[in-house]
């Protein structure tokens, strides 16, 4: 299509994400744009601390206060930190480490055959469905959901004759707008279940104990209509106007792997050399998991709340594809000596040098917001807000929701932002009749929609880096026009959802209903 053709077939929604997009690109490049913000929250840290501003977190006996950066201790903390802060950025080792494991697949030609084997002949217009699906319940990987499923999506569209960009947007943002839903029970379930206990435990009518299934029900009613609006916006709204806007198709620098319809008979099997590698690795995985005393259990010998096993996620994701990816690699001949793997290695952290060198930054910023205890300042104040106007029953919970949407735009994890207004909001609505098993339903509405449109959630910055293999030019605003189509209708989904369970008075999982008991 040709510009001008381009231009012409562009609807009223075209036109406004593109002038959000240009609008979004005239900001400095992201390694910029995070300097630059790490400097305002030093100043606005400072002078918070200068008026000795603190903050009185419900379950702390002392007030917090708000610390500023260029006093004793923050200049202290910036010049011993800087390392430990870009070492320990979490979003860097899990992106390093599955990026390690994903690389080799990929390099290898694993993951290329794998999805032409599984979708040669799958309906075109399935895919938009299933990955939604498949993004919406992608939290029982964790983060590793936002770095696998996008660039995996991509390659799939891209097989079935569909625009890649269309499955890298789209998975990214049913990953991220429906993060904290699924149709199994995950570990954020028995993170959130804990928060939420651990703050009804302190009040004298604490309610029902919350379960990692006490939104079970909520849960699976939201992933299945969520996948569902997901596929719809893919399919209808991201696709064609990727279309409209004449969106390139192809990478700048392609893989270098063609995909075709038909498998070659080494591919095959080779391919079923990797598949029984990969039994291998989870056989071993379940031996080790299953034996009596297994390190990988907790000190109760479970695996919930918090385990060893669930917090190997990243170091099982990297095994289940590097494992298979070395055994497919030796088959084919893309490895013929030992030294080839630290090369296929090397060149998959190549691609990721320039999120690298982000890192680097995100980790001062995230270190440094975190340690003025300006995130805690927000969300307390927002809570304390919402209880000086009044707000009662059903009004309540929409204003809560829409605070936690807001506060997500700035503290993006889930964990740290429940922490935070859990401690505010279970005692004030148990003390209005409510169990903490809906308020933490009714947070999870708040959590996810919005944090695929901040440039605070590092896995945005990961997301450019593959959009940028299509569109060298593309910035910060063109990820954040590509997924507002998704925030809307997302978080109106879960608020209708909640809003069905709230007014017919549904229990939201086994033994946990809305209201409390009298």
């Amino acid at each position: 299509m040709s510009e001008v053709a381009a231009q012409a077939a562009q609807t009223r929604l075209d036109r406004v994400l593109n002038r959000i997009e240009r609008a979004g690109n005239r900001l400095p490049e992201p390694f910029i744009l995070f300097a630059l913000l790490t400097l305002l929250i030093a100043v606005i840290s400072t002078v918070m601390a200068a008026f000795d501003v603190t903050v009185s977190i419900p379950g702390e006996e002392e007030v917090t206060p708000v610390q500023g950066a260029f006093t004793g201790a923050g200049v202290q903390f910036m010049f011993t930190g800087l390392a430990e802060n870009f070492i320990e950025f979490p979003p860097l080792q899990t992106v390093v480490t599955i990026m390690l494991g994903v690389g080799m697949a990929e390099r290898t030609g694993l993951l290329a055959a794998l999805i032409r084997l599984a979708f040669r002949r799958a309906p075109r217009w399935l895919l938009p469905y299933a990955l939604g699906f498949i993004g919406v319940t992608g939290s029982v990987m964790a983060d590793s959901a936002f770095i696998i499923i996008p660039p995996l999506a991509a390659m799939v569209f891209k097989a079935a004759g569909r625009h890649p960009v269309a499955g890298l947007i789209g998975g990214f943002a049913a990953a991220g707008a429906g993060y904290s839903t699924s149709v199994v029970v995950t570990s954020l379930d028995a993170l959130f279940a804990g928060i939420s206990n651990s703050v009804a435990a302190t009040l004298p009518d604490p309610g029902t104990t919350v379960t990692p299934v006490s939104n079970y029900f909520f849960n699976v009613v939201a992933a299945v209509l969520l996948s569902l609006v997901a596929g719809l916006i893919i399919a209808k709204v991201v696709e064609p106007s990727l279309e409209r806007n004449g969106f390139p198709r192809e990478e700048v620098e392609p893989a270098g792997t063609t995909l075709s319809a038909e498998l070659e008979p080494a591919e095959r099997r080779a391919l079923r050399r990797a598949g029984v590698t990969l039994l291998a690795v989870v056989a071993a995985v379940l031996a080790l998991v299953l034996v009596p005393g297994s390190p990988l259990r907790n000190e109760d010998g479970g695996f919930l709340p918090e385990s060893p096993l669930l917090g190997s996620v990243s170091t099982l994701v990297f095994l289940a594809f590097f494992v298979p990816g070395l055994a497919y690699g030796a088959a084919t001949g893309a490895i013929g000596r030992a030294a080839d793997v630290p090369l296929l290695m090397g060149k998959a952290l190549k691609d990721l040098s320039g999120f690298i060198v982000l890192a680097f930054v995100l980790g001062q910023f995230i270190a440094l917001f975190a340690w003025t205890n300006i995130g805690a300042w927000l969300a307390v104040t927002g809570a304390n807000f919402l209880q000086g106007i009044g707000l009662t029953g059903y009004a309540a919970f929409l204003g809560f929701i829409v605070l936690a949407s807001l506060l997500n735009l700035f503290v993006v994890s889930g964990s740290s932002l429940w922490t935070l207004m859990a401690a505010v909001f279970v005692p004030m609505f148990l003390i209005l009749g409510f169990e903490p098993g809906f308020s933490q339903a009714a947070f999870r509405v708040g959590d996810s929609a919005t944090q695929v449109i901040t440039p605070l959630n590092p896995y945005m910055i990961v997301l450019l880096t593959f959009v940028r293999r299509y569109q060298p030019g593309a910035g910060l605003g063109t990820v954040i026009a590509k997924m507002i189509p998704f925030v809307v209708p997302f978080w109106t989904m879960w608020a209708v959802i909640l809003s069905v369970f709230y007014f017919a008075d549904l229990p939201m999982g086994p033994g946990m209903d809305i209201r409390v008991e009298r």
